[in-house]
């Protein structure tokens, strides 16, 4: 029974573990091999019976516990009956005690009423006795004999003597007491100016105490206002920061607002009153010194922008110790200081971004070894008549200047004025009054547009469209426009950057936002329109070449030769390709997006055409057309890098009508009717059809008949 105790008491008990033991423990009396249930039977009856018993017995230890704990209960409680009475008894005691106090005290204070109001009339009385005797001492000719006025261990009580002496002598009559006023006068001011040398000799040894006391007794004086002004001299005496002045105001504010608060009786006028001397004496001076060079005006600006900037930061520091009366006072102060350079800063601004972008575009030009040349109004018109000129005469009067492939346009520029530009206009912003600040960023703009689209990427654009080549030039062209499409583009960007960051934040909720906007909309209107000028020339240039080149030399022999040749692409074909190459290749590299596509499109239609028309000019046989279909898929490779659908259309379609030279007679009508053609007008399809030297043969054999019900 004592093991089923030990287990019973286990933590945390489980019922079918317990059960698995007992089985297991009877199994293995008998062995590994035998099973009696019999016994195991046995086993579960007596152990129920022992639990059984356990169970009594634990019923047992349980009532004489519960019988124990109502004793100790009813024990505790009587405890604390008799502790309440008590309880009430002492707070019963309390009341009447408390009584008993408000008693005493309330007689205690009529009392101390009835005394003070015995012992001031008398206080009054000896007080106005006092003063009289030492009023007598004033009206008495001659020196003062009472060395509480010449004893510096009485200062303290000698100013509360003649400041009072003082103000009762202002009521007095000049003509009876005329000389006694004289010498109270004199001893009041010397007894100010000692408790102000008190005062500084306390404020040296960091007295505050003592600082505080006299600072009290000079409040009664009317020289309080000096007290206060040799404070704030006396603290201002040491350096501020070194050279740096601005670094070590704020730590001083802070240090001598804690002092002041616990000296002066109105710390805020007095901390007013300190600031005040900061700016009209120490910046006011550190800044004019400053600025009094000019001749530097970019060092100027660059100084009066830093300096003008740390003030105003200051003043937004030093607004914890301004009362809420002097919100605009720090403002004033600064504009006081500022506000003559700021009159005429917008002025200098700009002339020095002026300049500075002039130099650049010098300096650029000089390194080129270029002389900028004035652009002519008229000088397309001039030069196409020269190439008209040229080509009816057979002589090249149109003298193309290229320039070596330089474009004269420089990201390395761009940002330089950019860059200039960024900083005008971030002082622009800082030293521009709010209303005057969007007319003088536009002013900036207005420099920087002229500077960099017109006299640097729309001069540089001008140079780029007078070196394109003429079309139908005989030689290939060497086309370096598509190099200034992409620097120009660059730099659009770079100045939308600008824009966006510097310029159009400080406009856009004001009048002159539709201003800036179309300023920049115009100067980028012109650079557009020269830069697609200069993209449909480039291709007039190329597709031209192509044209004059294929005409000279694509011999007939080419398409309808003598006899059987190779079926190859014709060297015509193979050296247009292979020129075409390069020409795509850098468009794809100066050009991107939809730009790209739209100008690959419309360089492989005009492709199309020239190939189209050029092809129309021979009449072919049976080798020949093999040799036109493999001069088309040479095209085909190549205008696939133009990755436009309509193009590749376009020459699909081309070379399905070359398709139509080789066919047999028998089958044309088939061929055409394929969905290739079907959808094409059928002068077309008659046309390619004219072009096979058996036409006559297949016009007279009736082969053609139904080629044109297929075109309805």
């Amino acid at each position: 029974m004592m093991s089923h105790m030990e287990e019973l008491e286990q933590e945390p008990f489980d019922v079918a573990e317990f059960i698995e033991r007992l089985t297991w423990r009877t199994s293995n009396e008998l062995g590994p091999e035998e099973f009696c249930p019999d016994l195991l039977h046995e086993t579960f009856v007596q152990t129920i019976k022992d639990l059984t018993i356990l169970q009594e017995r634990q019923q047992r230890k349980c009532e004489k516990l519960e019988e124990a704990l109502k004793e100790e209960q009813k024990f505790h409680g009587v405890n604390i009956d008799k502790l309440q009475e008590k309880h009430h008894t002492s707070v019963d005691w309390f009341h009447q005690l408390d009584e008993k106090i408000n008693s005493v005290a309330g007689k205690i204070i009529h009392l101390g009423e009835q005394l003070e109001s015995v012992n001031t009339p008398r206080s009054r009385t000896v007080e106005a006795q006092r003063l009289l005797n030492h009023m007598s001492e004033f009206l008495i000719p001659g020196r003062l004999v009472n060395d509480i006025f010449s004893d510096k261990s009485k200062l303290f009580e000698a100013a509360d003597i003649i400041q009072k002496l003082y103000t009762i002598s202002q009521d007095l009559p000049t003509a009876k007491f005329g000389e006694a006023k004289k010498k109270i006068e004199q001893k009041y001011d010397e007894i100010e100016r000692a408790l102000i040398e008190e005062f500084a000799r306390a404020q040296k040894s960091e007295d505050i105490e003592s600082m505080r006391h006299i600072a009290g007794i000079l409040s009664q004086f009317k020289g309080y206002s000096q007290c206060v002004d040799a404070y704030i001299e006396q603290s201002q005496a040491s350096t501020y920061g070194g050279k740096d002045i601005f670094g070590g105001i704020l730590p001083m504010c802070r240090h001598h607002y804690s002092i002041i608060k616990k000296v002066f009786s109105s710390p805020n006028q007095v901390m007013s009153k300190f600031i005040l001397n900061i700016y009209q004496l120490k910046i006011n001076q550190y800044a004019q010194t400053k600025l009094e060079d000019r001749r530097d005006e970019d060092k100027y600006l660059k100084t009066l922008h830093e300096m003008y900037s740390r003030t105003t930061k200051l003043s937004s520091d030093l607004s914890e110790f301004t009362m809420d009366s002097d919100d605009d006072l720090l403002a004033k102060l600064t504009m006081n200081i500022f506000g003559k350079h700021l009159a005429s800063y917008i002025d200098t601004e700009a002339k020095v971004l002026d300049a500075k972008c002039s130099t650049e575009l010098r300096e650029f030009y000089r390194l080129k070894k270029h002389q900028k040349k004035q652009t002519e109004r008229f000088q397309e018109l001039k030069r196409d008549v020269q190439a008209l000129i040229g080509t009816r005469a057979n002589i090249n009067i149109a003298q193309i200047e290229d320039y070596g492939g330089e474009t004269f346009l420089s990201e390395e520029l761009a940002i330089n004025l950019l860059q200039e530009s960024k900083m005008a206009f971030k002082r622009c912003r800082a030293l521009s009054k709010k209303t005057d600040l969007p007319s003088n960023v536009i002013r900036l703009a207005d420099i920087l547009l002229r500077y960099l689209m017109h006299e640097h990427v729309d001069y540089s654009l001008e140079l780029g469209l007078n070196a394109i080549p003429r079309a139908e030039s005989k030689t290939h062209p060497q086309i370096y426009f598509f190099d200034c499409v992409q620097k120009s583009n660059m730099i659009v960007h770079l100045l939308e950057k600008t824009y966006s960051a510097s310029i159009l934040p400080s406009v856009v909720s004001t009048p002159r936002y539709i201003d800036c906007i179309e300023k920049k909309r115009i100067m980028l209107d012109q650079i557009e329109t020269k830069l697609d000028s200069g993209l449909d020339r480039s291709i007039n240039a190329i597709v031209g070449w192509v044209k004059v080149f294929l005409q000279s030399e694509q011999k007939k022999t080419d398409f309808k030769p003598d006899t059987d040749i190779d079926t190859v692409a014709s060297s015509a074909c193979h050296h247009v390709v292979q020129q075409l190459m390069p020409a795509i290749q850098q468009i794809q590299g100066c050009i991107d997006g939809e730009n790209l596509t739209s100008i690959m499109t419309e360089f492989g239609v005009r492709l199309h055409r020239v190939i189209f028309e050029h092809l129309q000019q021979f009449q072919y046989n049976t080798a020949g057309a093999m040799c036109a279909i493999c001069d088309v898929n040479e095209y085909r490779k190549c205008v696939r890098e133009l990755k436009s659908p309509l193009v590749t259309q376009l020459f699909d379609v081309l070379h399905a009508l070359c398709n139509l030279l080789l066919v047999k007679h028998e089958n044309l009508q088939e061929v055409c009717g394929g969905e290739t053609l079907n959808s094409l007008d059928k002068s077309v399809v008659m046309n390619f059809i004219q072009l096979r030297s058996d036409y006559k043969t297949i016009k007279i054999s009736n082969s053609l008949k139904g080629i044109s019900d297929q075109r309805i």
